[in-house]
């Protein structure tokens, strides 16, 4: 079975580079919409058996907007497990203040997951968020068992990022060296089991007529 793996729209917290984990949810920017719709376009095409979103609103409109676009009739299922990284003090705060305050962790979360650690921030480790989304991914492969099913989840790309390359096993110290995801993109695994993983598609924006921003990507 193929998993399609997309983040949600870009916010208005993504164009300001705020960190937005679980406790923040800004709203979603109107050209996300545009890029919603085609993404749709894009996977149209292809027969999905289920949906899968994480409840924060965010990423809960982008499926069913994705979803609507497939122009298919698919349940759509939330699931708080896809949440994104619950993030204690550095929700909400720009990466430029973080970088005063919080220098230490921030360099460790963009490039260090092996040293992310969370005693003067609160939150979430990359270690707590693959052991939180990791059931729900093999639940996910669980209910769709044949193999010719395919699956879509939206989520969130710092929680992405960590799980799909876990999944792939990838060390906890390399998880950041494949790169950021951006909003609206799509990454495929593809797996018989759902305890090992290949890689089909990373980060395929190729359908997004937008041109990039770095604040589209984390």
């Amino acid at each position: 079975m193929r998993l399609y793996f997309i983040r949600h729209g870009k916010t208005q917290w993504n164009l300001e580079g705020r960190f937005q984990g679980a406790g923040g949810d800004s709203p979603l920017l109107p050209e996300s919409y545009q890029q919603m719709a085609q993404v749709g376009h894009y996977l149209q095409d292809i027969p999905f058996r289920h949906a899968y979103a994480s409840p924060i609103k965010r990423a809960r409109v982008t499926a069913q907007h994705v979803v609507r676009e497939l122009h298919q009739r698919i349940p759509l299922t939330l699931l708080s497990r896809l949440e994104e990284f619950h993030l204690g003090a550095l929700e909400g705060q720009t990466f430029t203040a973080i970088q005063q305050q919080y220098p230490t962790e921030l360099d460790a979360f963009r490039n260090h997951p092996d040293r992310y650690v969370t005693d003067r921030i609160g939150g979430e480790t990359f270690t707590q968020v693959i052991d939180r989304m990791t059931p729900a991914i093999q639940r996910i492969v669980r209910d769709n068992p044949h193999d010719d099913d395919n699956v879509l989840i939206v989520s969130h790309g710092a929680a992405l990022n960590a799980e799909i390359n876990a999944l792939l096993g990838t060390p906890l110290a390399d998880l950041r060296k494949r790169g950021g995801i951006r909003n609206t993109s799509v990454t495929v695994l593809e797996t018989q089991d759902g305890q090992h993983f290949n890689l089909v598609d990373w980060n395929n924006t190729s359908f997004l007529t937008a041109t990039p921003s770095p604040t589209d990507t984390i």
